[in-house]
């Protein structure tokens, strides 16, 4: 369990705050004008910074997770049905009404924030507080608009007679890109742990560069209109310029073992990591990927695989599809492989997290899971595998954000830090973009980036420029279950492919283009008056 970065924060400031002295302060000014110190700005910003940390802990990973290729959800003879919230993303059936894609209000609260913070000190001329409320309200703006399409543009604090239209996509990732733009040379380039989660100039520089390398998709006349196949850009240079400079900032680096990125103890000494949402399952609360993603009796077998028992129950339903499965374990070796569990289950040390040579057993009997997923007869509706033994050990599970039961006992929360921006984005994204027509700079060859990740992770070498085949691929491998996948799947053209439950023998799976997007929940829709999205009942 790690220490909170707000408490921490927080704790400093009152005591720098009862130590003040200076009595000679305006009545006046303390009501007109919003303090200018690092310390009074730092204190307006932090609830923004980690505005989020529920919407990323939970509903935002099911919508992006369960609508890629990387896991699907299973229910057991109706348990984990949950009225077709997961079922729905599978087989990109959503509802507006499903509970996995309802966090846009959470996400448009903390523009609201933002943009409250930005009035309160001074507005855009201000100084270094306003460059990094003005990144992460792009940062926001970006997750509604990769997610919902049109949205609207809010940089300013609306009145209550305003009435906030939706904007174009094409406008809005406009805005994003000129937001960045401007305010990355008034960004700290500091890495500490003080800056650990918040918007640096690397941050903004990863979401620009992430943003250009998807200006395509974004920028198409509707979301149904992009084609992967003629895929054009003229910002692939710009892409690469941002990725150098996060390059030889010399901030960042591959050092750390793949799988210790992930652990429960991760944090601030992750090397990798540009931006991440910082996890504590006691201040800053909200992780739970390890609930769905732990085998269904895990908790009842006396002692889990994470080596101690588990204070509370999991629910089992999320396993990765076939098609991943044989994605991650395609290599003939590959450290990432590691975080898989892949036919029997072997104890994990609590400790080290580390994987035993001790096969874990249920009921005096090891477990065996299986790559590929079977549905009971009349199945198909409710994705039911049954609630058995046999049901609970379809699909293959992941223990790449491992459980630590000191955590999970405090509501199922963990404190595993989840990354939005690593560096081996970086480098992959610098890799595709020279591979899609980009100036080639630094020496650098699609060749010798790709091979920098497959170094680190301990796996064969390529002895030729890779492909952009051969870049999605990896980055399935790289980036799986850290929320990207959906975004590269629409970019390299494989978001409408088969995987998973998403085939064209289900009746329920839907393979309109539309799907790219998600609907806009029915609360939002009644708010505003807004209509839904193209593709959607209305």
């Amino acid at each position: 369990m790690k220490k909170s970065i707000l408490f921490i924060c927080a704790a400093s400031m009152l005591g720098l705050t009862t130590g003040c002295t200076d009595l000679d302060v305006k009545v006046d000014s303390m009501y007109t004008e919003y303090p200018s110190s690092e310390i009074a700005q730092e204190a307006k910003l932090s609830n923004i910074y980690f505005q989020l940390l529920g919407t990323y802990g939970r509903r935002y990973m099911e919508a992006q997770a369960l609508a890629s290729d990387e896991w699907v959800s299973i229910s057991f003879d109706g348990d984990y049905y949950d009225s077709g919230t997961y079922a729905h993303a599978c087989q990109h059936n959503f509802s507006p009404d499903d509970a996995s894609i309802g966090w846009y209000e959470d996400v448009a609260s903390g523009i609201t924030k933002a943009n409250e913070a930005i009035r309160d000190m001074g507005g855009n001329s201000g100084g270094a507080g306003v460059a990094s409320a003005r990144a992460i309200r792009a940062f926001f703006h970006f997750i509604l608009m990769d997610s919902y399409g049109d949205v609207p543009i809010v940089d300013s604090v609306a009145s209550l007679t305003d009435q906030i239209q939706r904007q174009p996509r094409a406008e809005v990732a406009r805005f994003i890109a000129n937001e960045l733009e401007s305010v990355i040379p008034n960004l700290t380039t500091n890495v500490t742990a003080n800056t650990y989660g918040k918007p640096t100039r690397w941050m903004a520089e990863a979401l620009l560069a992430k943003l250009y390398l998807n200006w395509p998709v974004y920028t198409a006349a509707s979301v149904d209109a992009y084609d992967a196949a003629s895929y054009s850009n003229d910002k692939l240079n710009r892409v690469v310029e941002l990725c150098d400079d996060i390059i030889q900032s010399g901030k960042f680096d591959l050092t750390d073992s793949y799988l210790s990125k992930f652990y429960p103890n991760n944090g601030p000494q992750i090397k990798d990591f540009i931006y991440a949402m910082p996890y504590d399952a006691i201040k800053q609360t909200g992780m739970q990927y390890g609930r769905p993603r732990t085998w269904r009796k895990a908790n009842d077998a006396g002692g889990s695989y994470y080596g101690t028992k588990l204070s509370k129950s999991v629910g089992g339903n999320f396993s990765i599809t076939p098609e991943m499965s044989d994605l991650l374990m395609g290599l003939s070796q590959d450290d990432r492989q590691g975080h898989v569990l892949a036919g029997t289950i072997y104890v994990y040390d609590p400790v080290t997290y580390q994987k035993t040579s001790a096969p874990w057993k249920y009921k005096d009997h090891t477990i065996t899971l299986s790559k590929t997923i079977t549905l009971k007869e009349n199945g198909e509706d409710e994705l039911n595998v049954g609630n058995d033994e046999n049901g609970y050990n379809q699909g293959y599970k992941s223990v790449k954000w491992i459980v630590s039961d000191a955590d999970f006992k405090n509501g199922r929360n963990q404190g595993n830090d989840v990354p939005i921006f690593r560096f081996a984005d970086i480098i992959l994204m610098k890799a595709e973009a020279i591979t899609r027509g980009a100036t080639a700079t630094n020496g650098d060859t699609p060749q010798s980036l790709f091979n920098q990740i497959r170094s680190y992770v301990h796996a064969p070498q390529i002895d030729h420029n890779p492909s952009l085949e051969e870049i999605y691929k990896e980055r399935g491998r790289e980036f799986f279950d850290e929320n990207w996948r959906r975004n590269d799947m629409i970019r390299f053209g494989h978001f409408e492919d088969e995987y998973g439950f998403h085939k064209r023998s289900y009746k329920n799976a839907s393979f309109d283009k539309t799907r790219r997007v998600f609907p806009i929940p029915t609360s939002v829709l009644n708010k505003t008056g807004w209509s839904q999205n193209a593709g959607y009942n209305h």
